[in-house]
């Protein structure tokens, strides 16, 4: 089979590689969509792993089915996570399941962006989606990217009637302006250093988008009735960002990082201004849970949540290339689509 062989962001290569076998509990699923994730172009991230076949935002068809598996035949279309919790340890019992030892070790054979990929049984057994006929596969991409915003939101508290502050329009940060806009959010306000992505942000919800360069906390009292956001969102990993969304934020208020730094990147924190005397939470967020997938799906699928709108570029394997460069550039695109089966 053809798969996209990812040397580094330049670098990703059409190459041949066997077709995975798969065994009892498994599936073999004939990819047909595979999103382009902000995190596959972090090199610092990947390149020491290099080559590799990355893609985890997938949709298809299954055309094998395992010894043992009786919920899915030949032929249904799915999704699938390519990271999935035990269910049982003290992490998941807690509801952190996307800290849990058994996700961060599971995965994909040997990745999206290939014709075809197996399903481990243990993703087929908590990470299988059966799609309704009403979502395309392209669409079922964005389960995976859906689903991590779903949880950040959740743990950040967002309640409607709130303002959010979005740091960052691209995908990610989009998926957060959408959901927000559909959970009953008040003002809904975004930054970026790309007008191409402002603008979007603005046709998906935002009721105001400023250049990231020309945006002070004043400004965001100017638009939201003389108050900071109860919620600031930090889609980008830039240190200037993060030190603005510390001043933007509301007292008893929240900023999410939902985005990683660079290696080694330390922020200085007044833990008297920011925590004692007014009462803000600081909080990260990683993944989705199996329970975030199905939320997510059920978002897409009722067009609360517009995915399709957001696919800038739709391109064959051998294009997956074009594709790493689009996304790693981060100007006039926003979700790029790997179409393996053309």
């Amino acid at each position: 089979m053809r798969v996209a062989m990812y040397y580094n962001n330049r670098d990703v290569r059409l190459e041949e590689m066997p077709t995975p076998h798969i065994g009892p509990g498994e599936l073999l699923m004939r990819v047909e969509a595979s999103g382009i994730c902000g995190s596959d172009v972090m090199e610092w991230y990947r390149l020491a792993k290099a080559p590799l076949v990355l893609g985890h935002e997938v949709a298809g068809v299954v055309v094998a089915v395992g010894e043992g598996v009786g919920r899915y035949r030949e032929g249904d279309r799915i999704s699938a996570s390519h990271h999935v919790p035990c269910n049982t340890c003290r992490y998941c019992l807690s509801g952190h399941h996307t800290v849990c030892d058994t996700l961060r070790r599971t995965n994909f054979d040997p990745g999206g962006f290939a014709e075809y990929i197996r399903l481990p049984a243990i993703n087929v057994d908590r990470g299988v989606y059966p799609l309704p006929e009403e979502v395309s596969f392209e669409e079922a991409t964005f389960i995976e990217p859906l689903a991590c915003v779903l949880r950040g939101q959740r743990l950040a508290g967002l309640q409607p009637g709130q303002s959010v502050l979005v740091m960052g329009s691209g995908i990610a940060g989009l998926l957060h302006v959408c959901l927000a806009r559909a959970l009953g959010a008040g003002r809904v306000v975004a930054t970026d250093i790309v007008d191409y992505r402002l603008e979007a942000a603005r046709r998906f919800g935002a009721d105001v988008a400023f250049r990231a360069e020309q945006y002070r906390p004043a400004r965001l009292r100017e638009v939201n009735d003389g108050w900071l956001a109860d919620l600031v969102v930090v889609c980008t990993g830039a240190e200037s960002a993060i030190a603005q969304a510390l001043q933007s934020v509301e007292r008893g208020g929240t900023v999410l990082l939902f985005a990683p730094t660079e290696p080694g990147v330390t922020i200085p924190i007044s833990v008297n201004d920011l925590f004692f005397r007014n009462d803000i939470t600081l909080t990260t967020s990683y993944a989705g849970s199996p329970a975030d997938h199905l939320t997510a799906l059920e978002l897409i699928r009722r067009g609360l949540v517009p995915v399709r709108e957001m696919i800038t570029h739709r391109l064959s394997l051998a294009e997956t290339g074009l594709g790493f460069r689009l996304v790693a550039e981060a100007k006039e695109s926003i979700k790029v689509i790997i179409e393996p089966q053309r």
